[in-house]
């Protein structure tokens, strides 16, 4: 797909010294990716403690 992006130059050359990627696209590919894991993590954040797996430690490590 082809997109349009206005983005500040200062902020997408940090971003390629740092990621050491070769492109602009590769670039913007891994910091999607990267939101993309990070908001998936904060979502599952949410049911810490929340969840009751009912799993014996003892009868797995047996197995």
């Amino acid at each position: 797909m082809r997109t349009t992006l206005d983005l500040p130059e200062d902020l997408l050359c940090e971003a390629l010294k740092i990621s050491h990627c070769r492109t602009k696209t590769e670039v913007i590919k891994k910091a999607l990716k990267s939101l993309i894991q990070h908001e998936r993590v904060q979502g599952l954040k949410k049911y810490k403690g929340k969840v009751d797996l009912n799993i014996d430690l003892g009868s797995l490590r047996k197995r």
